[in-house]
């Protein structure tokens, strides 16, 4: 017997595992209740609507990213490295959890409620805040000038990022987010320093 705790679970990550269909196709509720063999009517047992799976979705996208994050502000003292390594959590991330990476670029959300939209806004509004916040840490460590424009400079990384993120959703998953990571972040950070003498 399963437990509903494990059925809601059971929904959602089929939910993500239909997402990662390259084709991007729409994921209806009757086509999620024929993949776990129930009927609609026993999906609505678990979550009132198809938007609150979603919302669902966006809690767990939330809590894996938010999770690490406040980890790196914790443990790495130095303001780059932080940058350095949310930008990379961000790229790993997507390259693993690729049903999710169609939710954070809205794809999967096209013709969903609006609300859904707006909360993966209010999340990379929160992901841009920590990497302003990570660049304010650098400036504090005379790593990038303490005149330097931060909230700019955290929106062009987050672009760089989303951009990424694009790459690999709308190239059907080949164009990997983290492939070339380590030629890219020596030029980002080439960016971010030369605000040394903004």
């Amino acid at each position: 017997m399963t437990k509903p705790g494990e059925r809601r679970l059971q929904i959602l990550q089929t939910l993500a595992a239909m997402l990662e269909d390259p084709k991007g196709e729409k994921v209806t509720t009757a086509a999620l209740a024929a993949k776990l063999d129930c009927s609609e009517a026993a999906l609505y047992r678990h979550f009132a609507s198809k938007a609150q799976m979603f919302d669902g979705l966006i809690e767990f996208i939330e809590t894996s990213l938010f999770g690490v994050i406040n980890q790196i502000s914790a443990e790495e003292t130095q303001g780059l490295r932080q940058v350095e390594h949310i930008l990379a959590l961000l790229l790993s991330f997507a390259q693993r959890n690729r049903g999710m990476t169609r939710v954070l670029t809205g794809d999967a959300l096209v013709n969903e409620n609006e609300r859904l939209q707006a909360r993966i806004n209010q999340l990379l509004d929160k992901i841009e805040a920590a990497l302003k916040q990570a660049l304010r840490v650098a400036a504090t460590q005379e790593q990038i000038s303490a005149n330097a424009d931060f909230g700019g400079l955290a929106n062009v990384l987050l672009c760089y990022v989303i951009g990424r993120w694009q790459q690999y959703a709308k190239s059907g998953f080949t164009r990997e987010p983290a492939a070339q990571w380590a030629q890219q972040w020596p030029m980002l950070c080439i960016a971010c320093l030369s605000q040394r003498n903004a």
